[in-house]
């Protein structure tokens, strides 16, 4: 036999060990992705059969006690409610303001560089610097005290790389075209960026926050850090008051040696979870909507 005779042998085999490779590489992605589920699935089962039973008006609507029975989580509710809008309240526009100066005007000057570098460290940092940057900055340096706005500024420094890096990639994917068209028609370079680029940008914008809120609903580190109270009987009622949130007042509840205080907070666990979902839900639709403005 030639070795043009042994050449398409050789091929098939090939083109059969690339397909095993290939079958197998799938095999084990999807056992690693139902292991995760499954995981999921069994806290999550946990969580909802220790609290469920707990759920109710009367617990969404009253204050924390140091009896379990008569525990509530309103002013832990309101004060997650009050620090995560305030926090996309202040990132939005200042991560938005970023990325556009980087992507459209920074080009590949030395003070781009240099902010770039920053941004790439930062999206690294461990949570717990944030909380001392903002113990450090907006406590102490500028007097805000322990209040929703210190909360939420430290947390909207927490969420600011994620949403620089993911408006920058939704930038980039406008086409050129769109631009150019624009200044054709007599546009000048912001006309263009804010009623061309920017609306097409938006649901990779939106995608971002929803990614970066969602982090920041969950931390605790940085809020006890710049002294958030683990136990308060009022609801915050405006950006200067005092606050606790969710995630605190489920880990002082989770530390307290009585069994019934772990129902509260599984229960309390459950309404963040709604919390998060909700605002997620509340996220993608707008996403959506502006994806189909973007294609009509």
């Amino acid at each position: 036999m030639t070795a043009a005779d042994h050449a398409p042998v050789q091929a098939g085999r090939g083109n059969a060990g690339r397909l095993w490779a290939d079958r197998a590489f799938q095999a084990v992605g999807l056992g690693v992705l139902i292991v995760a589920l499954s995981a999921l699935a069994a806290l999550l089962y946990d969580v909802w059969s220790d609290g469920y039973h707990r759920l109710s008006w009367q617990f969404l609507t009253t204050f924390p006690s140091r009896r379990a029975d008569n525990a509530g989580i309103y002013a832990a509710l309101i004060g997650s409610i009050y620090v995560i809008t305030v926090t996309a309240v202040l990132a939005l526009p200042i991560g938005v303001a970023a990325a556009v100066y980087l992507e459209e005007y920074g080009g590949r000057s030395r003070v781009a560089k240099f902010i770039e570098l920053n941004i790439a460290n930062l999206a690294s940092v461990p949570s717990i610097i944030y909380g001392l940057l903002g113990l450090g900055l907006f406590v102490r340096m500028m007097g805000m005290g322990r209040s929703v706005l210190a909360g939420a500024a430290t947390l909207a420094l927490l969420a600011l790389p994620v949403v620089i890096l993911s408006t920058r990639e939704a930038l980039r994917t406008v086409p050129m075209s769109i631009r150019e068209g624009s200044y054709a028609l007599g546009a000048t370079k912001w006309q263009t960026i804010w009623h061309q680029v920017l609306p097409m940008a938006t649901p990779g914008i939106l995608t971002g926050l929803i990614l970066s809120l969602s982090r920041a609903i969950g931390e605790t580190a940085p809020l006890i850090t710049i002294g958030a109270l683990t136990y308060i009987p009022f609801a915050p009622d405006s950006i200067w008051s005092p606050f606790t949130v969710l995630p605190i007042q489920i880990f002082n509840w989770v530390s307290r040696p009585q069994a019934e205080f772990k129902t509260v907070a599984a229960a309390a666990i459950i309404v963040l979870l709604i919390l998060l979902l909700t605002m997620n839900a509340a996220a993608i639709l707008l996403r959506d909507r502006y994806q189909k403005q973007g294609r009509v």
